[in-house]
């Protein structure tokens, strides 16, 4: 009797989109699109969280600085620096190796580090 091979477990589509990004900051308390240096931006009570590279394959993230030297670190293929970005809070993350949960986990963060105080219950601690 012949067997049915076993199915490998699913692994997260690697690779987010443009609307990936809008849909998900979006979904961001109080966030709003405007136009960033030519590029689709994201913010919150007036503040840039997230923004478009213009190169089209990044996300500009506002992240503390700690964790942008962590992330540097720990995920080098993921998130990596321009010189530009080098004494900003920011931390570029490649669309192309992203997943929606990666984005979306960090799409919250940047909310959480530019959004104004009153507003960070808001957000779920699970978003």
């Amino acid at each position: 009797m012949a067997t049915k091979p076993k199915k490998a477990a699913r692994r997260p589509r690697r690779g987010v989109t443009h609307a990936d990004v809008r849909k998900e900051a979006l979904g961001l308390p109080e966030a709003e699109e405007y136009r960033c240096y030519g590029t689709p931006g994201f913010r919150v009570k007036g503040k840039l969280f997230a923004r478009l590279h213009e190169d089209g394959g990044n996300l500009v993230l506002k992240v503390p600085m700690l964790d942008r030297d962590f992330l540097l670190k720990a995920a080098p293929r993921l998130y990596h620096i321009t010189d530009h970005y080098r004494d900003y809070p920011y931390v570029l993350l490649r669309l192309s190796e992203a997943t929606v949960t990666v984005l979306r986990e960090r799409l919250a963060e940047a909310w959480r580090a530019a959004a104004p105080k009153r507003l960070l219950g808001s957000l779920a601690t699970d978003a």
